[in-house]
């Protein structure tokens, strides 16, 4: 018996959760029962009265807002317990549509993929700015570079994982999950995709965007910060060279100086030199560092799906009810 869970993270969101709410369906082609789950990210509204009384099955509650990417990861693991084999993750602000799950589940029901993603039409979306479309063309370009995938609309957050799938996710950034855990699908070979999906007219600004500066300076950081944890060795290489190319050259500088008896007048080219060769060195050595951190960060993640498989798998084999 295949069970499929859609999961709402929530966070001071009984104004547009109802509706989002009673549009997600309760049959989809490919599944003998489908269950809602709302995770309460630390709600100090009614989001929890109202989901309960929309008819939501399975209520995780946060003790206190950690974040979008922790309440994702609550809802991943709090769905794998109840013996969901797909899970769909949606928002409770009525971003998507949610008649288009059925779209969604498609390629996972074939097996055509493990994971895949709601491309919005952004261009067709007239609140998302210019500045918004850059960064999510950069996001996308970002996680292509970084994990091999190719997702027109990376930073997504309505999509469907299969259990394989959603046991070898974790997400390290507490800001937003959706770059990261497609990047680790790329390197781990799980399948990805995307189909094209419809959104709602927006109810309320964005809460991860509280101005455009700030969510600039988030997105670019949050973009480094997967360079340096994905792509480590790379990263630093590519850093440490950036500095090693002008200490080298003034080096030359220097000798060239000295060999023409004009040594003493280019000290300061050698003491800078100096400086460079050996801060890049030391970022040469912070990147190997950084890889071999890497390396036991994926046996980390071996770990804990293995513990997180063996926890829920004799769940899975109870009798339902």
């Amino acid at each position: 018996m295949l069970k499929l869970i859609i999961q709402v993270p929530a966070y001071n969101e009984e104004d547009s959760l109802r509706a989002a709410l009673e549009s997600l369906p309760r049959k989809v082609d490919g599944f003998d029962r489908v269950e809602w789950l709302l995770v309460d990210d630390g709600s100090r509204d009614r989001s929890v009265v109202v989901a309960r009384a929309a008819g939501v099955d399975h209520i995780v509650s946060l003790p206190h807002n950690q974040g979008l990417a922790r309440a994702f990861m609550a809802g991943l693991e709090a769905c794998l317990k109840l013996g969901a084999d797909v899970i769909v993750n949606t928002d409770a602000d009525n971003q998507y549509d949610a008649s288009c799950i059925h779209d969604l589940v498609l390629p996972i029901v074939r097996g055509d993929a493990m994971i895949v993603v709601g491309e919005r039409p952004i261009g067709q979306i007239a609140e998302f700015s210019l500045v918004k479309r850059i960064l999510q063309r950069v996001g996308s370009a970002v996680v292509k570079l970084a994990s091999s995938t190719s997702v027109p609309d990376a930073p997504s957050g309505f999509r469907a994982i299969h259990r394989e799938a959603a046991l070898r996710l974790y997400v390290f950034n507490d800001y937003t999950y959706t770059l990261e855990t497609l990047i680790q699908a790329g390197r781990k070979g799980v399948p990805v995709t995307s189909v094209p999906v419809r959104v709602n007219p927006v109810t309320r600004p964005s809460r991860l965007i509280r101005s455009t500066p700030a969510y600039i300076g988030r997105s670019v950081l949050t973009i480094l910060r997967i360079f340096v944890i994905y792509k480590s060795f790379r990263f630093f290489v590519l850093l440490g060279t950036i500095v090693m190319l002008p200490g080298l050259a003034l080096g030359v500088r220097f000798l060239v100086a000295y060999a023409a008896g004009e040594g003493e007048g280019h000290v300061q080219s050698l003491i800078l030199a100096a400086i460079l060769i050996v801060t890049a060195v030391i970022i040469y050595v912070s990147g190997i560092i950084t890889d071999l951190v890497s390396a036991n960060r994926i046996l980390l993640e071996d770990v804990r799906m293995r513990l997180l498989r063996a926890e829920i798998d004799p769940a899975r084999r109870l009798p339902p009810g």
